[in-house]
């Protein structure tokens, strides 16, 4: 018999606390960049079980939250970060805030770039190397790329300043160039030799690697480590299907396909 976690028993919670909620024809969910193949997956594992459409939209998680604060339709949010939906909580637009998968930090090198885990902050503070980033604020990825600058800050005095004033924002903002059509955004950065180690998460460097074979993914040491925790909200009036989506993503089922996309399955225990 599986077993759920708490984070899954506070949306059940909810969802029976909840007073009666209509049935809804589409459920709109809207979800970090990262979560795009993952999240696309499990969704239709969840219309072909309940029979109830899920109209995607992913991105930046910032920059959802800011269209979601703007008016934008949106039953379910799945954020790269806490503080996204924690914003959102805050203001009234749903709850509960729920953790529901992990990922990690990883570097995307060009494949004639020498780096390795253990020579990872002297070549990245090279000052002839093109450090690409995400863009903070707008998108957590870029978060973490200041996070793990703070941690080498305090590896060796000074990086936080060197690295911070090198890093190139290329993704992830409200005016970051977008790759062509069905090309992967990390691979075709790297492709187009706009970064000789791009900073992100270990799933979207994975990702990449599968588009361009060439290119390199580093771990990154365990001083400079940085883990993403990603977020669940739902609206507070959304319909009965919003809550049962969030549900499957929590569930065995869903938790299991993060997993197979190299996320850390965290909602569920064992069985």
């Amino acid at each position: 018999m599986k077993r759920y976690a708490p984070v899954v028993l506070l949306f059940i919670a909810a969802l029976v606390l909840t007073p009666a909620l209509a049935q809804a024809d589409a459920v709109t969910l809207y979800a970090a960049g990262s979560l795009n193949k993952a999240l696309e997956s499990v969704a239709t594992s969840y219309e072909q079980k309940y029979g109830t459409k899920v109209v995607s939209k992913f991105g930046p998680s910032g920059l959802l939250r800011q269209e979601i604060e703007d008016g934008a339709k949106v039953d379910v949010f799945a954020s790269a970060n806490m503080s996204h939906p924690e914003q959102l909580a805050a203001s009234g637009w749903g709850s509960p805030v729920v953790l529901f998968t992990r990922n990690q930090l990883c570097a995307i090198a060009q494949s004639e770039v020498k780096i390795t885990t253990d020579t990872f902050l002297q070549s990245i503070k090279d000052e002839n190397l093109k450090l690409g980033t995400s863009t903070p604020k707008a998108d957590p990825s870029g978060d973490y790329a200041w996070k793990l600058f703070e941690k080498a800050e305090q590896v060796e005095k000074g990086s936080f300043s060197t690295l911070s004033d090198k890093a190139l924002k290329l993704t992830g903002g409200a005016d970051s160039e977008k790759a062509p059509a069905g090309y992967n955004q990390y691979a075709w950065v790297m492709d187009q030799k706009k970064a000789d180690v791009f900073l992100t998460y270990c799933t979207n460097a994975l990702a990449a690697q599968e588009k361009s074979s060439k290119l390199q993914v580093v771990r990154i040491p365990t001083d400079l480590s940085v883990g993403a925790d990603y977020a669940l909200i739902v609206k507070k009036d959304a319909a009965e299907d919003a809550w049962r989506l969030a549900l499957y993503i929590l569930s065995p089922e869903g938790q299991n396909t993060l997993k197979e996309y190299g996320f850390e399955a965290i909602a569920v225990q064992g069985q």
